[in-house]
């Protein structure tokens, strides 16, 4: 079977819906007493509210973490990225069992901030800002 893509792709990105089906013609249905879709299979959007920001005085992650303790996140740089982790389990108050509610995210950090001096901290509201500051050079020192 060939495909032919096209040049550019559409503004709203791949047509998951019309692709898959004809790709996969079996998961549309029955099999034994599940039903399938292709919406299974569909990537589901990015609905997560983070804001990235870079500018002259350095870089800066928010990330919304209401379902999240303080103790349930775990930020680490690693490489030209910084990971944001969130893990956060609870047992069921209707009987046995856990909820589990767990994110990753990666953001890459821009060239010229200065990694080593990255923070992390949870505001009352629940928004997890990360911020690093521009490494200092030669000519951006401030004359006093």
């Amino acid at each position: 079977m060939d495909f032919i893509l096209p040049p550019t792709l559409p503004a709203g990105g791949i047509p998951w819906e019309k692709v898959l089906p004809p790709l996969i013609p079996r998961l549309n249905g029955t099999y034994g007493q599940y039903n399938w879709s292709p919406k299974l299979l569909i990537p589901e959007t990015d609905n997560s509210s983070a804001e990235v920001n870079c500018d002259d005085t350095g870089f800066t992650v928010q990330v919304d973490v209401k379902n999240f303790n303080p103790e349930d996140l775990m930020v680490k740089v690693i490489g030209d990225f910084v990971e944001v982790q969130g893990k956060h389990e609870e047992r069921k108050k209707d009987g046995p069992g856990f909820t589990t509610r767990q994110f990753n995210r990666r953001y890459r950090i821009p060239k010229g901030v200065d990694t080593m001096a990255l923070e992390s901290a949870v505001s009352p509201d629940g928004i997890l800002i990360i911020s690093a500051p521009m490494l200092q050079t030669d000519n951006s020192r401030s004359l006093t």
